[in-house]
């Protein structure tokens, strides 16, 4: 072979090699050896300030020390968590795009959405929110067992709160109804801070929310909550029982997990799930979660997915209702 002809061999797999060098930093390859290598984003579907970005960006911060990268938190708003959620799934599935999947992401696709479960690759679930039923500090009715029995006597006439059509919240309300037999009327708020004022307020007769948004209410006089829908009781709430020990067996609630777009290759899923594992497993993250009155919550990535898909299958079921 001529010199020419090797100079020329030469300098075409140098300039293929420098190609796929740029290809892979492009984001849609990723190099798992060195990952991470660059900053990570991690979505929250949901506006900043609420419950689910205080878990998010909790854990991300602790993340960051594992991974010894920064962890940069967008949070993307609109249709029930659809619009963020929709967003995660159709990014390069390498690591360097993650977020926060609430309940949300598996009630979605029963309710018109163009959303499937299956888009999103599990890293741990994090956080449980459990739900709450509650009313105005002087509201007439004293108790559970009061407020199912005027909505048994005038079914739709007695109205609840929720934080948006779509939401566990709404869910919840539906939940109480099938376990009691009694027809609740659920009104839409834009979002669980509205939805308790509504109630404050007397624009409406309760308010379906979570712990975290009914508690500090509670505690400074402008709610009464009248029962936890969860199987055991809250810290936040001194003698609040379960609706299961008031005699209405429903359980129903939030929760919140980490995910990627579904395809991440399995040494970076290994090195994320081991730096939300830790984060969710820190005193901070514990720590700050418990004060808000949710419950720190990890899963492993096997067991959560069994949850998953069944929590998945019980929305199908009780939407279709």
């Amino acid at each position: 072979m001529k010199l020419t002809q090797v100079i020329s061999v030469t300098a075409l797999a140098a300039v293929s090699l420098s190609l796929t060098a740029c290809a892979n930093r492009g984001g849609g390859e990723t190099n798992a050896e060195s990952f991470p290598g660059k900053t990570i984003t991690m979505i929250v579907p949901y506006q900043a300030g609420g419950a689910s970005d205080l878990s998010a960006r909790t854990l991300a911060k602790e993340m960051e020390d594992t991974l010894g990268q920064s962890i940069v938190v967008e949070n993307r708003t609109g249709g029930a968590g659809s619009v963020g959620l929709t967003y995660l799934s159709a990014r390069p599935s390498d690591g360097y795009t993650i977020g926060y999947l609430p309940v949300e992401t598996v009630m979605l696709g029963h309710q018109g959405y163009d959303l499937d479960p299956a888009a999103f690759d599990l890293l741990g679930q994090i956080v449980s929110v459990p739900a709450t039923i509650a009313v105005r500090a002087d509201s007439p009715y004293q108790s559970l067992e009061e407020l199912l029995a005027a909505a048994k006597a005038n079914p739709g006439s007695i109205t609840v709160s929720n934080s948006g059509a779509g939401s566990i919240w709404q869910a919840a309300t539906t939940a109480l109804n099938e376990a009691a037999g009694v027809e609740l009327k659920p009104v839409p708020f834009d979002g669980g801070a509205p939805a308790v004022t509504a109630a404050v307020g007397g624009q409406v007769d309760a308010v379906a929310a979570g712990i975290s948004e009914t508690a500090p209410a509670a505690a400074d006089g402008r709610l009464r909550v009248l029962a936890i829908l969860n199987d055991t009781t809250s810290e936040a709430l001194p003698g609040v029982k379960t609706a299961k020990d008031l005699g209405t067996d429903v359980t129903i609630g939030g929760w919140g997990a980490i995910g990627t777009p579904a395809g991440l290759p399995d040494s970076v899923k290994s090195t994320l799930v081991d730096a939300v594992k830790k984060a969710a497993e820190s005193d901070a993250f514990t720590a700050v979660i418990n004060k808000s009155g949710n419950l720190p919550v990890y899963t492993d990535p096997a067991a959560f997915a069994t949850f998953y898909n069944a929590e998945a299958a019980r929305f199908g079921t009780l939407f279709a209702k």
